[in-house]
This record gives C-alpha cells, structure tokens and sequence, in this order.
C-alpha cells in the first residue's frame, strides 16, 4: 500500500469530501475515487460512505483511519530527520508514551517543564495501555513511558529500567448533582447499588479488588471504548466509574470526584531502555516527580 494513497484516504475524512480532497492534494476527483476504491479493495472493506453533505468513514474506515494518521505522522517526522541530519542539524526526536489518564495531564505538564530547559527539543506523545507501553520501549519506538503496575502488572525485564513516582490513589467520578457529590470519603458498601461503568481490565480489576475487600460487589454494566467514553457515560448520568486520582486536575466540568475509604491505589513508574538512552529521559523523570498534579492525586 502506497503512502500517498493513505494520505488522499485521510484528507478525504477529514475534509468529508471527495472534490475538495482533490482540491487540496491536486488531484482530479476521479483520481481520488479511483485511489479510494482500490485502497477499499485491498482491504476487503467499504472505507467510506456516502451522506447528504459528502462523505465519511465507516466504522472500518475509523479504525483505518487512526492507524493510517498515526503511520503518515511519523513518515513525516521520518522525512524531516533526515533532512535534518543532511543539513547538519538533527537532534534526536523525545518519543514519550502514558496511559491515557497520565498523557490527559501530568506528562504534558512535565514535557512543558522540560522544554523550558531544552529549548527546541523535538517531542512525540503516544498514549496506550502500561503492557503495550511497555513493549514500545523494549522495540525502540519509546524513550521514555509512564506506567502503572494496575492488574496485570508490570513484567520484570532486564532490558529497561524503572523507576517510582508515586503512588495514585483511586477515586470515583460522579455525575454533577450526584447525591454523594461533595461527601467523601464514602465507604464502597454504600456505592454498591450504583451502575458501573469501565473502560479496561486493569481498572476493572482494581474495582472488583476493593468492592470484594469491603464485602460486596460492583455492578459493571456499562463498558467504554476508552477514558473519554468513560467519562461521558458519567457526565450524562448514566453511570459512576473508578478514575486514577491523578486524573482530577484534568476533569471534564461536568463530573465531579469523590474519594474512597481505604482506596484502591496503583503504582507510577517511568521505564526507559537500559541501552541507549535519550539524554533528556532522566530529566523529564525528574520533573515528572515534581508535577503539581502529584499534590492533588498521588502520594
């Protein structure tokens, strides 16, 4: 699959239309309808569809559309490394990973600190999941990733190194208006009625953890695609859910946080690769340890 086809593919989403796709890429509109139908057929799927006003992805086309965004992002930052380095000014690029909760405020905070010290230092943030995170460090993909030993845990590798930065206690997230809204710290016996909502296994685990501790059980009803999911389904009433305490400096308005007795909590930990580190990996550990978030979520 050629990149330029991708390309056209992406512009056509987020343009919604096939003409100003070509517009913008210099192409006829046939020639962007004929890259999309073959791109549909070596995937096996319809891509796109039709509507009233143009034309969007399909479900499928979703999907492919985010992973194509994320190959044509790094393509570019490929092209202009090289670039660079043929102009005698490269600098090695900071590729940083963070779960979602960490990449929504703690790790931009602690990159804005870094820039202030390095200047015009070239940087990448990449949200996922602590095991996947982790197997982008080992790949060479990540410098530096911040991770939580939430269920399943971190593995024990020799090939990277680790390091704590805090320990985040877990909290819920409310509905604004909800009748325990402002009166923590509730005992879990008393949430144990409530409508659950989770986005993951590990903060499943941690929920199902605790309500077992104080002797009943949680009812997870709901499942989200992600931690924006997640929280949607809370600000419109529909559930309550277990959040990292961490996550409190970056909360939508609409949801409010309660805290627990006796929390669940999780550790927070960078890993980095033993061979060949980023020059700034440690330094923006360091700043991470000093984030102001930590005051308001972790311990």
């Amino acid at each position: 699959m050629e990149l330029t086809v991708w390309r056209t593919f992406v512009t056509v989403c987020r343009l919604g239309s096939l003409s100003a796709a070509a517009v913008e890429l210099h192409h006829t509109q046939s020639a962007v309808s004929r890259q999309i139908a073959g791109l549909e057929r070596q995937l096996g799927v319809p891509l796109v569809e039709r509507h009233a006003r143009g034309v969007r992805p399909t479900p499928a086309g979703e999907v492919f559309r985010r992973h194509a965004l994320a190959t044509l992002n790094e393509a570019d930052r490929a092209v202009r490394a090289v670039r660079e380095h043929r102009d005698g000014a490269f600098e090695r690029p900071l590729a940083v990973g963070a779960t979602p909760s960490l990449a929504a405020g703690v790790v931009p905070e602690g990159i804005r600190a870094l820039l202030k010290q390095a200047g015009s230092l070239r940087w990448s943030l990449l949200p996922d999941l602590s095991a996947a995170l982790h197997d982008r460090v080992i790949a060479g993909d990540l410098d530096l990733a911040v991770v939580t030993d939430a269920p399943p845990g971190l593995p024990h590798d020799a090939r990277v190194e680790r390091r704590f930065l805090g320990l985040d206690d877990m909290v819920v997230v409310l509905p604004v208006g909800h009748p325990r809204a402002g009166r923590g710290p509730v005992h879990m016996q008393a949430l144990a009625e409530q409508t659950w909502v989770e986005d993951n296994d590990g903060s499943a685990a941690l929920l199902r953890q605790h309500a077992a501790r104080a002797g009943v059980s949680a009812r997870i009803d709901l499942t989200a695609a992600d931690l924006l999911g997640k929280l949607a389904l809370v600000a419109t009433g529909h559930a309550i859910a277990l959040i990292p305490g961490v996550l409190t400096c970056a909360l939508r308005t609409d949801v409010t946080t309660v805290t627990l007795v006796d929390p669940p909590t999780r550790g927070i930990y960078t890993i980095t690769p033993r061979r060949n580190p980023h020059p700034w990996a440690g330094p923006l550990h360091d700043l991470l340890a000093e984030s102001q978030c930590w005051a308001r979520g972790v311990r």
